[in-house]
């Protein structure tokens, strides 16, 4: 690749990371650019305080704030932490188990839920409630945020069907989910709390 050919897929690749999470099945011509060029783009995030987190297997490649050392100030964050509420988070950690009980039956590595099959997974930690509709709602709302957030992916041509994007693997890590039971018994302390 000559140098002004390198120098704009390095663009290219460092505009896409910056928008978000790339993937490699969205754009594999980014991807593999971002693989040949993997070197560069990490000095050049490195001057901003982030650091490439790039896994080939699971095929994503995001930007993080990289931790200050001793030696160097502290950099403002670039990339802005996002504070989820009590719903979204149960969702996030209910849908990494499901994620990690599909991975250890083997078999295909993508994992698709039905809308239902969300509800389902939910409907356990939630208050109990008269309001049906009200409850679907919110869960919808819950459903479009993890979306959003990028950790479920809505299937063309299949009405109300999700593929759980395995980025959050990275995301729900595998110590956190060794402390999933006692985060599970929280939240079933918090939802019995709603209630009364």
């Amino acid at each position: 690749m000559t140098e002004p050919a390198a120098d704009k897929q390095l663009s290219l690749i460092l505009i896409t990371l910056f928008k978000g999470v790339m993937y490699q099945d969205q754009n594999p011509q980014v991807w593999q650019s971002l693989l040949d060029l993997q070197a560069r783009v990490r000095d050049h995030v490195g001057v901003l305080g982030l650091e490439l987190i790039l896994d080939e297997a699971e095929g994503y490649a995001y930007l993080r704030h990289r931790s200050a050392t001793e030696d160097e100030p502290e950099l403002p964050r670039l990339v802005p932490r996002r504070q989820l509420s009590y719903p979204v988070s149960l969702l996030l950690a209910l849908l990494r188990k499901k994620l990690a009980e599909h991975d250890a039956t083997g078999g295909d590595p993508r994992l698709i839920l039905s809308r239902e099959q969300i509800v389902d997974l939910l409907r356990v930690f939630l208050p109990e409630t008269a309001n049906e509709a009200k409850l679907t709602d919110r869960i919808d709302t819950d459903i479009k945020r993890v979306v959003e957030l990028g950790y479920l992916r809505r299937l063309h041509g299949q009405d109300g069907q999700f593929e759980v994007r395995r980025i959050l693997k990275s995301f729900v890590d595998a110590q956190w989910l060794a402390e999933f039971d006692q985060r599970l018994a929280e939240y079933r302390r918090h939802a019995a709390g709603e209630e009364e």
